[in-house]
């Protein structure tokens, strides 16, 4: 790619993180998605800073500014009403001061802060907002192990598939057999209404999404008693492995800021975490697997979680099996990561979880093959990636098999991981 289209694209995907800035918050997109998301604001900040370092680093303040007491960060804050998206605060009923969800997201914010501060123009700036947020994200690393890890086995669970990022992946389908429907409220939902049905969780998926929002609510939302409360309890990969790397990072960014109380838990945090990896690994299908920590059995779903693991500093044999797993399905598809095997008769390559291509996790798996050596491999995420912008724009994500544009449109974090890749090459 020349500079100059580089530099043609950047300032596209500017233009869409400025239209879905609200001015302390981005929202991932108009329409489908009015409000804040955890992990989406985290990695928006990385696009952020490429032209408003300040910026960048309030759109982290402000999710930090709704984390609850006991060190959760929800997972959507509702800053201002909207009846365009379902479920709203009616249904979670948190009672915070400003409403939020009663569940989290992956813990992306101790990367994304290390990167902000590595990056920085403004050292002093850097200094100062990293410092104030290092505890916050301590908090809410401890929160994961003391809530969803209670046999302290260096992993955590998710115990609303919501949780994953990954909705509706073919991950969590035998599992969530178990998690009821009777006694759902009725309820009508929106997302459908901004995004094609056929790309979109089913309805079926949808009552138990709500099923367990119910079940928790009526446990007052305490989170010392989700887990072991929840009929679905996975240990996702590809989640665990972003909580190790931001352990990993905050560690490093705590030591350099001279607060080696925080430095010092979240090395623990991490190298107890990497060994515990291990448990999840499959040989067979060259990568790890998601565990249903119920039933004690490793999930036969060779999904992008699994892959996603390489963004911690994995075994350097085990990376290099994800490379060569990632050069597989290229074989498959004609753009990668796809989020499932299209090998796998579940595969489906346009709904939401269960095939298309995610940039944000192609980001980060080649942010973690890269550091891992696999130079090749990750550049070809990177190419395949920039291909899909070039010719389907900033969508939410897209068909591996034909690059199509899908979910919502003229997406935020998706924007962001452009700049990202483009910053790289």
């Amino acid at each position: 790619m020349t500079a100059s289209a580089a530099k043609d694209i950047i300032a596209r995907a500017v233009e869409v993180l400025k239209e879905n800035d609200h001015g302390d918050y981005t929202v991932p997109t108009k329409g489908l998605y009015p409000f804040q998301w955890n992990w989406d604001s985290c990695l928006t900040a990385l696009g952020l800073a490429h032209y408003d370092e300040a910026r960048a680093w309030t759109e982290i303040e402000t999710l930090f500014a709704h984390q609850w007491p006991d060190g959760m960060v929800p997972h959507i804050v509702f800053h201002v009403w909207n009846d365009g998206y379902f479920p709203g605060p009616e249904v979670w009923r948190t009672g915070r001061p400003t409403a939020t969800s009663g569940i989290t997201q992956p813990a992306v914010a101790g990367f994304a802060v290390r990167r902000l501060f590595d990056r920085a123009r403004d050292r002093k700036l850097a200094a100062a907002r990293a410092r104030a947020l290092l505890p916050r994200i301590d908090a809410w690393h401890r929160c994961f192990y003391e809530n969803r890890d209670p046999k302290g086995e260096g992993l955590v669970a998710i115990v609303h598939p919501w949780e994953s990022g990954r909705d509706n992946s073919i991950d969590w389908d035998e599992a969530f057999e178990r998690v009821p429907t009777e006694g759902v409220e009725p309820y009508t939902r929106r997302d459908t209404l901004h995004a094609d049905p056929a790309h979109r969780p089913t309805q079926a998926q949808y009552d138990r999404y709500l099923w367990l929002v119910q079940h928790f609510r009526g446990l007052g939302w305490d989170n010392a008693r989700l887990h072991d409360a929840s009929p679905f309890q996975i240990v996702d990969p590809g989640f665990n492995a972003i909580l190790i790397r931001a352990c990993a990072d905050l560690a490093d960014l705590a030591e350099a800021l001279g607060e080696t109380r925080i430095a010092d838990a979240n090395r623990a945090r991490a190298v107890r975490g990497l060994a515990a990896m291990e448990r999840l690994w499959s040989e067979a299908h060259g990568q790890y697997l998601c565990l249903d920590r119920i039933t004690g059995k490793l999930v036969d779903s060779a999904s992008v979680g699994g892959i996603l693991a390489a963004f911690a500093a994995i075994p350097q044999a085990r990376a290099a099996a994800i490379a060569a797993t990632v050069e597989r399905l290229a074989g498959k598809a004609r753009h990668v990561v796809p989020s499932h095997d299209p090998g796998d008769p579940r595969f489906d390559a346009k709904r939401y979880w269960r095939g298309p291509v995610w940039l944000v996790v192609n980001y980060m798996v080649a942010d973690g093959l890269l550091a891992a050596g696999h130079v090749e491999v990750a550049r070809r995420i990177t190419q395949s990636s920039l291909d899909l912008i070039t010719e389907s724009g900033f969508a939410e994500y897209y068909d591996p098999l034909t690059g199509e544009p899908l979910g919502g449109g003229r997406f935020t974090w998706t924007a962001a991981m452009v700049i990202e890749f483009l910053r790289e090459m």
